[in-house]
């Protein structure tokens, strides 16, 4: 049977989500894509030439019979911002789906929460379908879920910073509680990460920079896509419980010449 991803109504045969931008080239990035598995990929509507369709644009190296695309609001400082580029983005016809990015800070690049709740319900109220990026807090993102969020995509640690999964509890807790998918969003630095983020019982992970910035982009796109069904495996066959001391793994009972034999 196919684990399909199913997000707002919508299904998605991969559970790994990537990104367009930082690749030395399209063409990798087209490469990166194909390695990688995905079936969506999101763009930055403020990165895509909307005016001049004559020139090249990297839209032209996105296989769209075959990949969804979801417009991002990157780069978007205030709600009214972010409002401005979802509307955009689906009005030259890229999608009615928008990742929400709202950010508050421009050396962590941590979101605005507040402006973030406040573009989630406007676009929700306007038919969008929102997947709004969010610090790691498990009350923000319930709001956003009451919001009408479709998904929520807490961080994994700063954007571009590969740090991994800095606070896997948090992850557990959003997870626990929440009844839209959750996907683990920015902070993945290598394959591990991403298998740590769906052993939590994360439904997804995006990711760009760990793959567009690696020494060979193609190559650890697959490694990311390995290690997300790798992940995802192990959390529905459920892992044994820590133990503080040994358990042995040949039990000693109805062995001949041991002391518990005797």
């Amino acid at each position: 049977m196919i684990d399909s991803l199913v997000i707002g109504g919508k299904t998605f045969r991969s559970r790994l989500i990537v990104g367009t931008g930082k690749y030395p080239s399209h063409s990798v990035m087209a490469d990166a894509h194909r390695a990688a598995g995905a079936d969506m990929v999101t763009v930055a509507v403020r990165r895509v030439n909307l005016h001049d369709r004559s020139k090249e644009s990297l839209i032209d190296y996105i296989d769209r019979e075959k990949i969804f695309i979801l417009p991002n609001t990157a780069g978007c400082y205030t709600a009214d911002e972010a409002i401005r580029t979802a509307r955009l983005g689906r009005e030259v016809g890229l999608s009615n789906w928008v990742k929400l990015e709202v950010i508050g800070d421009e050396k962590t690049l941590f979101p605005d929460n507040v402006a973030l709740l406040e573009a989630t319900r406007v676009l929700v109220q306007e038919g969008f379908v929102v997947l709004p990026y969010t610090n790691d807090d498990p009350v923000v993102c319930r709001k956003l879920e009451e919001a009408g969020a479709a998904a929520v995509m807490p961080l994994g640690a700063p954007i571009g910073s590969g740090l991994g999964i800095q606070n896997p509890n948090n992850i557990r807790i959003i997870k626990a509680q929440a009844r839209v998918p959750v996907i683990v969003d920015a902070g993945v630095g290598t394959a591990s990460d991403a298998a740590i983020a769906m052993e939590l019982g994360a439904d997804g992970v995006l990711m760009n920079t760990a793959i567009a910035l690696a020494a060979d982009p193609v190559s650890m796109a697959r490694a990311m896509k390995l290690g997300v069904e790798a992940g995802r495996l192990a959390w529905q066959a459920g892992r044994i419980p820590r133990k503080e001391f040994a358990s042995a793994s040949s039990p000693t009972d109805g062995l001949i010449g041991t002391a518990a034999a005797k």
